[in-house]
């Protein structure tokens, strides 16, 4: 679904930073490089960046009934 607002482990606020680090990685950035540039330093913040799967489009597909 969507990025957490806060993280899971630590409580840092990281949702602020998912459309940058989404934007400059799909201009070919490494990824590593784009989250210390933005300041995500904690092994729990950063997996959630590195392993977060968007599926709005895939739950949009199905009704409610």
């Amino acid at each position: 679904m969507q990025i957490p607002v806060r993280c899971l482990s630590c409580g840092k606020v990281i949702s602020d930073k998912w459309n940058e680090f989404n934007e400059r990685v799909e201009e070919g950035e490494d990824k590593k490089e784009v989250l210390d540039d933005l300041g995500l330093e904690k092994y729990c913040c950063r997996t959630i960046f590195l392993t977060h799967v968007d599926t709005v489009e895939e739950v949009a597909e199905h009704e409610i009934t």
